[in-house]
Parts: C-alpha cells; structure tokens; sequence
C-alpha cells in the first residue's frame, strides 16, 4: 500500500513518512498540491496524507481538482487549525479524516485502517 503526504512544512514531510514507515506501509512525499498532481504517484497512491492549508493550491483545491479527475483517493486531512465546522465540510464531502496538529500516532493509524479498508 503506497501512503503520499503532500504537506509544506518541512518538519512534518521529515517525520511523518517515518512513522508511516513503521505502520507498515510505503510512502511519497511532495512539497505541493501542484508536484503531486503532476506526478505519476496520483494513479498509485491507495490514501493521501494532505495539509489543508499550503501555498498555491493547498489542501482543500487539491481535494476538489482530484474530485473533478474522478480520482476518488481516500484523503486524511492534517492541519493546525482547530475548526470543527471546517472538519465536518469536510467528512461530509468525502474525507476519511481531518486530523488536528499536534495529532497522535494512534489517531493517524485509525485513520490509515479505516482509508485502506483495514478496519
């Protein structure tokens, strides 16, 4: 199973895909919406690891460009902004999760099972 985290901050690409590692699963990284999109990776990703908020496109514009391809990747959301109302647009649009920074290793695991129909 191959897990792709699109976030800009370099702290997070640094050590997320680490802790994935140790889930178990493979993992791409990308800097931007924008890299990811122009990558083979999209028709290879089995759940997407994806920062709401990112320069260019962000989170949200990368969800709603790989809606309008039909690419229907299960997507967790990860951001620092604590907005209930915000995750619940956003479960209700189809993500698997949105998870507050500073989140905990158990909670991105569940979300993982649940994106990789592990459950």
């Amino acid at each position: 199973m191959l897990v792709t985290l699109v976030d800009d901050d370099e702290a997070v690409r640094e050590s997320l895909p680490d802790l994935v590692s140790v889930f178990g699963y493979a993992v791409n990284v990308f800097l931007c919406a924008e890299a990811f999109l122009a990558s083979a990776t999209v028709d290879q990703t089995d759940c997407l690891i994806l920062d709401l908020n990112m320069p260019g496109m962000g989170g949200l514009g990368l969800f709603r460009e790989l809606k309008r391809l039909e690419k229907n990747l299960p997507i967790i959301f990860i951001t620092a902004h604590q907005d209930e109302a915000l995750r619940e647009r956003l479960l209700e649009q189809g993500a698997i999760d949105c998870l507050f920074k500073p989140f905990s290793d158990t909670a991105l695991l569940a979300a993982l099972k649940v994106a990789l129909g592990e459950d």
